[in-house]
């Protein structure tokens, strides 16, 4: 925890030119956090491409995942194999081999090769989460709401997404924090394009900004802020449920 602590902390110190050492207490950082430009502009980078990446990780991923447990098809289980090894392949080789690809073809890296490379690597994060979902819905509701003479689609919306719907906002979670904290493949993808992690890195030399460790804290209290508020939520509803049953 020393880091986080010295990021929040160093959040307030009042620098100059350097933010190595301590010069005294102020919440100007906080106040005028865009003060420092080059923050806020790779910061707004890093939103945008995590979103971006994050809507069309989730989307594939819950079709793949639902295609892999509902339905029977050749290659099945290679198509799963396939979908699990970006997973245990080491970042700088995926990096690496994207680049290499881009380069190929003749893609100019920018922000559009870093989306399609935080897409493919949030894929199976996002298959194996909401895999675990559709693997523990009853398909007797589904098979219900059919017999109520309801439609594929009907079916699907009114029965099947609900159910489905924390394990994909639990999956669009977790692609948006692995999309917006990595760095390794998005320095290999990204061109002259800098994000939130990579402008950390090239200041890190000479000390990072007030403003960048706002920044960081506020994301970190926030995060923090979202699984208390979920914890909270979660024990109500089932006290509730306890005093119904």
């Amino acid at each position: 925890m020393i880091p986080i602590v010295y990021t929040i902390v160093f959040s307030f110190n009042k620098s100059l030119k350097s933010n190595i050492s301590w010069n005294g207490f102020t919440f100007s950082n906080w106040t005028n956090v865009c003060d420092q430009q080059d923050v806020c502009a790779a910061f707004g980078t890093s939103i945008l491409i995590g979103v971006t990446a994050t809507v069309i990780a989730t989307t594939l991923g819950t079709m793949i995942a639902i295609a892999l447990v509902r339905y029977r098809f050749r290659f099945r289980a290679v198509t799963s194999l396939l979908i699990f090894l970006p997973m245990a392949t080491p970042e700088v080789v995926m990096g690496a081999g994207l680049a290499a690809q881009f380069l190929s073809a003749g893609v100019p890296k920018g922000i559009g090769t870093i989306i399609i490379a935080h897409s493919m690597f949030c894929l199976s994060f996002v298959v194996v989460t909401v895999k675990a979902r559709v693997a523990s819905l009853d398909p007797a509701l589904e098979e219900a709401g059919r017999d109520l003479y309801g439609s594929p689609s009907q079916v699907f919306m009114r029965v099947t997404f609900p159910l489905l719907l924390p394990g994909i906002l639990a999956a669009a979670l977790l692609s948006f924090s692995l999309s917006f904290d990595d760095f390794i493949i998005t320095y290999f993808n990204a061109g002259t394009v800098q994000t939130f992690p990579t402008y950390i890195y090239i200041s890190a030399t000479r000390g990072i900004p007030a403003q960048a460790n706002v920044i960081a804290s506020a994301v970190f209290l926030i995060a923090i802020a979202i699984v208390v508020i979920s914890q909270i939520v979660t024990q109500s509803r089932a006290k509730r449920l306890a005093k119904v049953q």
